[in-house]
């Protein structure tokens, strides 16, 4: 975009039009106090305008390169944009706010944005218009009667709720001039129980725009969901406070470090959505440390220990001084050239701050802050024969970066004093830290050396195994990532420590796939049954319906009608002769015989179609397919927890607690429009459940592989599906 300001009359913001240049990034000065100005207008550097709320918001939609579907995906969809757009007014009508807020209602009841699959201007013109009427919408989001409505709102709400929270200061009651919802400020904010996914608590001393957070992953595994509550609270944060949030991989422990995993973690952090200034290292900063670590020699803030591990470990829980402690600067010295040439004596050697060991809090007993291995670095190879430790390194390069607030895990709690001590002992600007509570799972290892051993003994596929809490291995297994970013902020920065069920976030995530997933048929392989419709079609006969009976947008399927068709082998046995069923998507039929082997297991049934029955009288609903060559071969994936403890403890051998079933696959026939399906696509299988695509169709040889999604029900473990 060019040179733009926005002028508008102070007393009647175009809030759909600010919502949108802010959620675009539009560099457009926005100026409330101009007199002069009698409708919204834009003007141009070179003098020209455009004027009127709706011109404005489709220029800007059309404008946004960050949002290539601001203004839908094709002309069809840019039509119902522009009705949406022009009915958004509508809400301004005393009278007709409800009917409005009613009809949007039903719509949602199978959409998640009004058009199309993203979020567009027809989306931001409707938020706009109910986040603009003040205490009449606020009082209606409070009740139940709107609940498709409420939920859309809250999504987009939360979504995007750095941008929009620069729209509050441009709500206003109506005809009073005063603003109602300037953001994070208001009580109804502060104490609605349904206003949820927010932090609770501001970061202490931060100052708006001056923000700068810093997430920081040891590039020694994948992302896993705990890592992804903290990347999303710095993100959450810095969008908030209108700063800036870098990447930094803490490399420096080069025994379990490896490029793959940087690469990982970079395409890992992208998958959530994280926006980064730069991505930096702590090995870029290894000179600057270890001139600090000589520094501190020098000053008698610490000292060169060669007491062996064990022993050293026993006088710290003790409280006993280390032999070495009081060493002269200069054999301190001589021994730090020792470690740096990585020679046999210096490989018997650390460095350790000198700080207080009989301080209760044994965090502060002399913390490690220099070892020496000669391993080769993933980034920088031999160069270095000693590696700081993180207590040393972190405190350090937060400060040297010029991060304003430290964002760890409550874990960390014994260890915030030494952060801030060592900063001290630096001479370095103070960073603050903040506390969040660690993400725990029931039946779920977090801890990546534990995740590393199932690697290593093949239990998984690897680091992306859909068993795995990694977020490469939880998108395999069919979560949307926007349900994980819901769970995540609905904790906020609580620092609550619990231990949460899975069921949550499944339930989440259902919400989100149900309404646009499109639906298949499946038929289990093993011991299923020819129907024969005695007066079925005598030649197949091919009918196109809705994927999805409330979602347009998944499109149309082609069922086969055959005079045979398959159907499961439970629902087989559960038929009595002479009863009526329902034969899914196209009528009803009565069984008229059962033929059953001699072990009693039914082998084949025959009726006769009734198309006038009502569905509502019977008792059985049955999906089927057609007897046709065109069937496609399917293998159904359920997973199980690794593990059989519902929360491992520290010292827990991971080995005792493995879970000796946790996979079961499931050979299946499906229909013929499964052929189509991507990797990565998500579907519900009829009376089934929902299922994400692995492996797409190939060959009719070859199965199509489809992993179960949880939906949030009680789970139950495979063992006993056996």
């Amino acid at each position: 975009m060019e040179r733009i300001k926005l002028s508008f009359p102070a007393d009647t913001p175009p809030l759909s039009v600010i919502a949108a240049l802010h959620i675009s990034s539009s560099p457009v000065t926005i100026d409330s106090s101009s007199a002069a100005a009698t409708v919204p207008t834009f003007v141009f550097s070179d003098g020209r305008k455009l004027s009127g709320t709706s011109v404005l918001l489709r220029y800007v939609a059309r404008s946004a390169p960050s949002l290539p579907t601001f203004y839908g995906h094709d002309a069809f969809e840019s039509s119902q944009i522009d009705e949406w757009v022009d009915y958004a007014c509508v809400f301004a009508s005393g009278s007709e706010f409800e009917n409005a807020c009613s009809r949007v209602d039903n719509y949602l009841q199978s959409a998640t944005f009004l058009v199309g699959h993203s979020l567009s201007i027809a989306d931001v013109a409707v938020w706009s218009a109910l986040s603009g009427s003040g205490p009449r919408w606020e009082s209606l989001r409070k009740s139940k009667k709107y609940q498709n409505l409420v939920r859309w709102f809250n999504s987009i709400s939360l979504e995007y709720a750095e941008p929009l929270s620069k729209v509050a200061a441009y709500t206003l009651k109506k005809g009073s001039g005063k603003p109602v919802a300037a953001a994070s400020k208001s009580k109804d904010q502060q104490t609605d129980a349904n206003d949820k996914g927010k932090p609770e608590v501001d970061l202490p001393g931060a100052v708006m725009g001056k923000v700068k957070l810093r997430f920081a992953p040891e590039p020694s595994g994948y992302l896993h969901i705990g890592h992804a509550k903290a990347a999303l609270l710095n993100k959450y944060f810095a969008e908030r406070y209108q700063g800036e949030v870098i990447v930094r991989f803490d490399d420096t422990n080069p025994a379990k470090e490896s490029n793959e995993f940087v690469d990982n973690l970079v395409k890992d952090i992208g998958t959530l959505g994280i926006k980064y200034e730069r991505v930096t290292y702590t090995s870029d900063y290894f000179p600057e440390l270890m001139d600090m670590a000589e520094k501190l020699m020098r000053e008698g803030k610490a000292y060169v220990d060669d007491t062996p591990r064990e022993q050293m470990q026993k006088e710290r829980m003790d409280g006993i001084d280390s032999k070495c402690r009081n060493h002269s600067v200069e054999e301190n010295l001589k021994l730090w050239k020792e470690m740096i040439e990585g020679s046999e004596r210096g490989l018997q050697c650390c460095v350790r701050g000198k700080l207080d060991m009989q301080d209760p809090n044994k965090a502060m007993r002399d913390p490690v802050y220099y070892r020496c291995n000669p391993m080769s670095h993933h980034r920088i190879g031999n160069k270095y024969k000693i590696y700081p430790t993180y207590d040393f390194a972190c405190p350090f390069v937060d400060s040297i970066e010029g991060i304003t607030h430290a964002l760890r895990s409550s874990e960390y709690h014994d260890r915030n004093a030494q952060y801030y001590k060592v900063l001290e002992d630096m001479g370095l600007r103070r960073v603050e830290i903040y506390e969040f509570s660690r993400l725990n799972l029931v039946y779920t290892l977090l801890s990546k050396r534990k995740l590393l051993w199932f690697v290593q003994q093949g239990l998984v596929g690897g680091w992306d195994d859909p068993r795995f809490p990694t977020v490469q291995g939880i998108v395999r297994r069919g979560l949307k990532i926007e349900a994980l970013i819901q769970f995540i902020l609905e904790q906020g920065a609580s620092k609550n420590l619990n231990l949460m069920e899975w069921d949550k976030l499944w339930t989440i995530n259902k919400k989100i796939i149900d309404p646009v997933c499109p639906r298949h048929t499946a038929v289990i392989e093993e011991r299923r049954v020819l129907l024969t419709l005695t007066d079925g079609p005598d030649e197949p006969f091919v009918r196109l319906i809705p994927k999805h009976k409330k979602f347009e947008g998944a499109g149309e399927k082609a069922t086969t009608f055959t005079k045979r068709i398959w159907i499961e082998g439970a629902d087989a046995s559960a038929i009595s002769v002479g009863e009526e069923v329902t034969l899914m998507d196209w009528g009803n039929a009565i069984v008229k015989e059962i033929t059953k082997d001699e072990e009693g297991r039914v082998t084949a049934l025959s009726g006769v179609l009734n198309l006038q029955g009502s569905v509502k009288t019977t008792k059985l609903k049955l999906t089927w397919l057609p007897e046709i060559d065109e069937l496609v071969k399917l293998t159904l994936t359920d997973f199980d927890y690794l593990i059989t403890k519902k929360k491992l403890e520290e010292d827990d051998e991971v080995a005792t607690f493995v879970n000796p079933y946790t996979k079961k696959e499931t050979l299946a026939l499906g229909d013929s429009n499964m052929r189509s399906l991507k990797c990565g696509d998500v579907i519900q299988l009829e009376r089934k459940g929902y299922y994400r695509c692995d492996v797409p169709f190939v060959k009719p040889s070859k199965p199509i592989v489809l992993f179960s999604i949880p939906d949030g029900r009680q789970h139950q473990p495979l063992s006993a599906a056996k």
